[in-house]
């Protein structure tokens, strides 16, 4: 299992580490805001489109070679950019690492499920999202001293050396995990099933859980600034949000697995935990940012592996790593979705008033899942 934990740790830092230092260290190559949100949009365009894809061809030509392949892939595009060092193929790179985390995170996920019996699924992704939230809340922080030290460059050469490093350490530890037979499934086959509440439900928590993470990273900063507090208070307030993710995961999986703690109940209780952190957000200063931070990292540590176990759960294991590629894909609808809404509303009403929209939206999330848990 530690391989795979290591390759959800390498997307997220590789997603995180270079996105926090793009706007302040690409040297000729961001030169105006709209190129920036290009670059950024770059890394997310590729999973959304290709998180599914790959997912798929998981199921058919097993999910260990793709995750090895991805993560070749990853280190490739990661050098393309040391090799080259010129503004252009940061484009290139850019987009040659979103598309191989496209291959290799679901991939992750479908062998975490496969590798571990039903009763430790709870267990199993706990642990693989709390490397991932290590490595969210690392990206940024490890990424500036590289980034400080040896410039952009010395970054990607770390990304390549960290890609080729995990691709090599899951070549040798990761078993051979045979696709499973399965009979044939036409379209409408394969509608049905992304429409059935049993996928929807989890996949729609997750979506919320990862706009909330999302928009309170990107605008908890913006709000304590208004309010006069400096960056040392607000990047404190971020990493408090990321901690308690990290560190809530491992036990709402554990929870799950011993019984203590049922799915509906978890998405249920996530979700209203979280969107009182969005509430929290609405309010002025420390007052309003230190409880959003701990409940809005709680709430979505609480969901992110409840949402999942019940998709592998749900999902007969030769569809696995196609439900996990389009789970995936609407977590990256909700990390794009949920700062835009803030931006939106934020933009003409208040910042409050945009954290209070997503807190609706979350909060109709909860209220439906405790009717359907009753």
């Amino acid at each position: 299992m530690w391989p795979l934990y290591a390759a959800g740790f390498t997307t997220a830092f590789g997603a995180h580490g270079i996105a926090a230092n793009l706007g302040g260290h690409a040297k000729g190559a961001v030169t105006s805001l709209l190129v920036l949100g290009g670059l950024l949009a770059l890394y997310d365009g590729a999973e959304v489109i290709l998180k599914p894809v790959f997912g798929t061809l998981a199921d058919r030509a097993g999910a260990r070679p793709v995750l090895l392949g991805g993560l070749v892939a990853f280190a490739s595009a990661s050098a393309l950019y040391v090799v080259a060092d010129s503004p252009g193929w940061l484009w290139a790179a850019r987009l040659g690492q979103g598309a191989a985390a496209s291959a290799f995170s679901p991939s992750a996920s479908a062998l975490v499920a496969r590798l571990n019996p039903a009763a430790g699924h709870g267990r199993a992704f706990g642990s693989y999202g709390f490397f991932k939230s290590i490595g969210y809340t690392l990206g940024p922080l490890l990424g500036g001293v590289l980034v400080w030290a040896g410039g952009l460059w010395l970054l990607f050469a770390v990304l390549a050396a960290l890609g080729a490093a995990v691709a090599v350490w899951a070549a040798l530890a990761v078993p051979v995990v045979p696709p499973l037979p399965k009979s044939r499934q036409t379209v409408l086959d394969l509608a049905r099933r992304l429409a059935d509440p049993v996928f929807l439900a989890p996949t729609a928590a997750l979506a919320a859980a990862t706009a909330a993470l999302s928009a309170g990273v990107g605008f908890l900063p913006v709000s304590g600034r208004a309010a006069g507090l400096g960056t040392v208070a607000t990047g404190a307030a971020v990493s408090l949000l990321a901690a308690c993710a990290a560190v809530v995961q491992p036990r709402a999986g554990r929870a799950l697995d011993e019984g203590r703690l049922t799915t509906r109940t978890g998405l249920a209780a996530g979700l209203a935990i979280t969107a009182a952190g969005l509430a929290c957000a609405m309010l002025p200063g420390l007052t309003g940012l230190l409880p959003a931070a701990v409940l809005v990292g709680t709430g979505t540590g609480l969901i992110t592996p409840l949402g999942f176990a019940a998709l592998a759960s749900s999902t007969p294991g030769e569809r696995l790593g196609q439900t996990m590629g389009a789970a995936e894909l609407g977590r990256e609808l909700g990390d794009a979705g949920g700062p835009l809404l803030v931006a939106a509303v934020a933009s003409g009403a208040g910042l409050s008033h945009g954290f209070g929209a997503l807190g609706i939206l979350v909060a109709a999330g909860a209220l439906v899942a405790f009717i359907r848990r009753g």
